[in-house]
This record gives C-alpha cells, structure tokens and sequence, in this order.
C-alpha cells in the first residue's frame, strides 16, 4: 500500500508503475528523498509565483504611472507648441507641410487640416515670390532664414522662417523643421523708416536747389564782375564777396555731404589728373585769404612729385580745402603751410603725405579725438568766435577712411595744429600735354560759334548765363520750362547745337523734357546734346542723367571755365 505521504505526482507514477516500496526499505528510503524533493520544488515554484505576482503588480502600476506621465507631457508639450509665441513646422523635402501647430491657424487664418500637405510656396504672395526668387529655392541643407509675406485671407503679414533639416532613423534626410516669427511690425517700421529715407533725401534735394539757386546768382555775378572791365579799387570788394559766396556754399555743401557720406551715396572714382597743377590752384585760391588775413601761405613740395596720377581729384580737393579752410579760420598770425611728399613709388603705385600745418589757435590733447566727431567743435567758445558747422574734420576723415586712409593730428593749444594724412594713387603714364590741354589756370575766352537753347526758370540764373554768354559772342534762346522747351523743338524756331537744360522746372522738368525729345522721330532732333544744369552733387544725378540719355551735367554755381569747356566742345569754332 503507497504511503500517502509521498509527493502527488510520486504516488500516481507509482501506481502506474504497480511498485510495492514496502518490499524493499532501501527503495523505500529513496522514494521519500524523491517524494520530499517534489514537496521542496513546488514549494519553490509557489514562491517563484508570488514573486512574479507581486513584480507584475508592481510593473503594472509603473506602466500605469509611465503612461500617466507621458500623457501629461505629451498634453504640456502640445500646450506649449500650440502657445508658443510663433508658428512651427515640419515639411517633407519638397516643403509640403507634415506638421503645423495652431498657432499657423492664429496668424494665417488657416486651419491646420486644410494646411497640411500644401506646398508653403501656395501661402506666399505671388508679388514676393516673383521679387525675391532667389529665396524660394527652397530651404539649402543649412541653417536657413528668410523674411516674406504670407498670404492670409484678410491682408498680408510679414513673417520671418528659420529652418533646418532633419534625419530618420536611418540617417537619411526626411524633410525640414523651424519657425516661423510674425515680424509685421519690424517689416512696417522698417517700410516707415526707408519712406522717411527718401523723404528725407527729397527734402535734402529740394532745398538743395532752393539754397544754392540764388547762391548761384552770387558767386556767378561776382565771376563775370571780374570777367569784365572793374576800376582797381573795387578788385579787392569784388574778389570778397566771390569769397563769401563760395565760403557760403562750402558750408551747405558740408551738411549735404556729411548726409550722403553717412549714407554710403559716395563714390569714390578713380580718373587720371595733373597734380601739380592740381596744386597750383589751391595755391592761387588760398592765396586770396591768406593776403586778406596778413597771413604766409606755403605750398611745399617734397621728393620730386609726379606730374599725372589717377585717383578722386574732386575728393581729395574736398579734403584739402577743407583742412586749409579749418587752418585759415583759427589762425590769425603766422602762416599756414600745405606740404606734399612722395613716400613711396613701387611699379605703378605712389604713396603721397599731404600735411596741412598752422601756426593757430591749436587744439588741447583732450579735445583732439572729439573734434573729429560730427557738429563738434574744440569749445562752444569756438563756435560763437569762428562759426562753422563742425563738419569738416568728420567729412574728411570720413571721405579717406573710403579710400583705406585716416586723418591724424599734432596739436599744441597756442602753438598751431598739423593735419596730415597718406593716400596711394595709380601713377598715370601719359604725356603732360595730354593732362594739359584739359586744365588751364587762366584760359582766354574767344568767341564760340554755337547756338545754344537755355532751359532755366530762374531769372538770376538766366542773368549769370546771358552775362556769360555775351563775353563769348554765343547765341542763345531761353526757355523757363520744359513745356517751352519742347514748344520750340516742335516748331523748329531755331536749329539748336546744345540745349543746356535745368532739371527742376516748373510744368515739366528737365527730365521729362528730355525724354520728349529723345523720342521725337526725327534723329537729328531726337540727337540734340542736352547738358544739365544742377544744384545737386555728382552721386545724386550721375546715374539719372545717363538714364535719359542726357550728354553730361554742369553743376551750380557755374564755373565759367568749365561751362566754356563744355561749349566749344559742341562749337563749330
């Protein structure tokens, strides 16, 4: 009879087997060891059990807290996206949209839904895309950003994207990812700030003209007052009120210039001129000042100076009258003295040292940087002594730094000032005739035969020109504006060799006067040379005039040699 003591499964395979243990003790023996190691495994698979048990109830409420969690960063994190301040995105490599959180709905007035696997280009206005092509090429493979305009259906915003690709899993580029930032009202500030620009440069022109129109008047009566016969006494008032007028106009034009110079309007253009001469009519004209003052004036040249180089003669005239202008005005005893030096000549290049030196009022060590700032003079004491714009120095330091130089300072209060500076020029090769024939200290004015239409509104312009003209026998018509101009063209009163034309006219103005004419079908007409006259400075009308076929331009105050120059040139004679 089996032991009922023995292990379960034991006594069934037992039974099975039809096995007496009480037959043999030693078998006997061996059963209870297999019985009680039965017992002993299934107590250790019991507690295996509950330690499974208690482990996936522990899982389980970790999985619970796991998947608790993620929803409530899953629901912060699409909080965030759909509060951030901007829009973001997600595209696939061609830029249609994958992903777009709401605020693409707050800004666009779109929806998401309908947005999603729409290009990014169909929400970009037509005008923007066809103005700025080159940005919407798509986004590169680096870091990109761009400003447009979004189209919305109630108006257009100005938006600015940033973006950048991104990779699967497997290392291969899946498409793009950014931002995009609502930057309307930068984009209609910046609008506002580039209208009042051009205001502003509107403003500058218009006054530009007003101002120096009966300047022009002055300075060009005071030019053909000495031109024409004058008793001795009155040589010295005529040669002062030439002065003032154009001490006047340096003035105005250091205010126009500082603005264009601020603006980066100026050009430096490199052409081949004599610098001797050059220098010799600085020293005829600070001559006048310096005898009006008691002052010595020097001119000292050093290391045997080219005669022809190739650089900006007008900025580097600019600069110097600038500097002796500045000596001449703070030194009362004394000389002022301008030294040039050859420095260095390598192959085709020269390094010249221009020195401006006085025996002035001198400057403190503490005010010499400062005065070099704009509207800033040594002292208010200055100013109310000496007047001045305190532009000068700012414009002539800024007009070198345009051409990789600087303008440096020695200076000593009661003991004078030196200013000086180092410009590298192109060495020009040509014969001096060549630079001569253009350049003359003293021409003579022989009669020129040319018929000439003057179109000009201003009577004292229209005086100055007639006083001109007569001295040189030249026959002329005047218009007082453009619509006379083309009145005449059309009726073919007179056969016109030149038309010297005013640009700001009232009815039409010079240019569209221009264009009239330049399209008349007859080309000998349509041909005319037309030269303008203008108040403005070179870098604002230069471009303008070759735009409508203009020959050249003549600035005011006239200068009569060079407005001779331009008429024999288009003589017969």
């Amino acid at each position: 009879m089996l032991n009922k003591g023995y292990h379960k499964l034991l006594r069934r395979q037992l039974k099975k087997s039809r096995v007496n243990p009480i037959d043999n003790l030693n078998f006997k023996c061996f059963l209870e060891a297999v019985s009680a190691a039965y017992t002993s495994f299934d107590e250790d698979i019991y507690r295996l059990e509950n330690i499974l048990e208690l482990s996936s109830k522990e899982l389980l409420a970790v999985n619970k807290q796991l998947i608790k969690e993620r929803d409530t960063t899953a629901s912060k994190l699409e909080h965030i996206v759909d509060n951030i301040g901007g829009i973001i995105f997600e595209t696939d490599l061609k830029g249609n949209f994958t992903y777009l959180n709401v605020a693409w709905e707050k800004y666009t007035g779109y929806s998401v839904k309908e947005s999603l696997g729409r290009n990014y280009k169909e929400f970009i206005s037509n005008t923007d895309i066809n103005e700025n092509k080159s940005n919407y090429r798509f986004f590169r493979k680096n870091k990109t950003v761009f400003t447009f305009k979004l189209k919305t259906p109630n108006k257009d915003i100005w938006f600015e994207l940033t973006a950048k690709i991104f990779y699967n899993t497997e290392n291969k580029e899946h498409g793009f990812i950014g931002t995009i930032i609502d930057i309307t009202n930068l984009k209609e500030i910046e609008i506002q700030l580039h209208k009042a620009s051009i205001s502003k440069d509107e403003f500058l022109s218009t006054m530009s003209h007003e101002i120096r129109t009966p300047l022009n008047a002055v300075t060009g009566l005071s030019n053909v007052l000495l031109m024409e016969t004058y008793l001795p006494h009155q040589e010295e008032t005529l040669k002062g009120l030439k002065y003032s007028s154009e001490h006047l106009l340096d003035l105005i034009n250091d205010l126009l210039d500082f603005d264009k110079i601020k603006s980066g309007k100026v050009e430096i253009i490199q052409r081949e001129f004599n610098l001797l001469t050059f220098l010799d009519k600085i020293k005829e004209q600070f001559d006048y000042q310096a005898n009006k003052k008691g002052l010595v004036f020097k001119l000292i040249k050093e290391n045997n100076l080219p005669k022809n180089i190739i650089g900006d003669q007008v900025v580097l005239t600019q600069i110097i009258q600038n500097l002796l202008s500045n000596s001449f005005k703070f030194t009362a005893h004394g000389s002022v003295t301008l030294s040039i030096k050859k420095l260095e000549e390598v192959a085709n290049r020269i390094s010249l040292e221009f020195k401006v030196i006085d025996t002035g009022i001198g400057i403190t060590k503490s005010k010499q940087e400062a005065i070099f700032e704009s509207f800033v003079q040594a002292s208010s004491e200055t100013a109310i002594k000496y007047g001045g714009t305190g532009l000068g120095l700012s414009i002539c330091r800024r007009l070198l730094k345009l051409q990789n130089s600087d303008l440096k300072l020695v200076s000593e209060l009661g003991k004078g000032s030196m200013f000086f500076f180092k410009i590298d020029f192109k060495l020009d090769k040509k014969s001096d005739s060549f630079n001569n024939k253009n350049i003359d200290l003293k021409p003579t004015y022989k009669p020129l035969n040319i018929n000439v239409l003057v179109a000009e509104d201003s009577k004292m312009n229209v005086f100055v020109l007639k006083k001109m003209f007569l001295n040189w026998n030249v026959n002329f018509t005047v218009a007082e504006n453009g619509e006379e101009v083309t009145k005449l063209i059309d009726k073919a009163l007179c056969d016109f060799d030149l038309i010297l034309m005013d640009l700001q006219m009232p009815i039409m103005n010079g240019y569209e006067a221009t264009k009239y004419i330049r399209e008349l079908p007859d080309p000998k007409i349509a041909n005319i040379p037309i030269i303008a006259l203008t108040a403005l400075a070179q870098t604002d009308i230069k471009e303008k005039t070759k735009q409508y076929k203009m020959n050249g331009f003549i600035g005011k105050p006239f200068e009569a040699s060079k407005l001779y120059a331009v008429l024999k040139s288009y003589s017969s004679t």
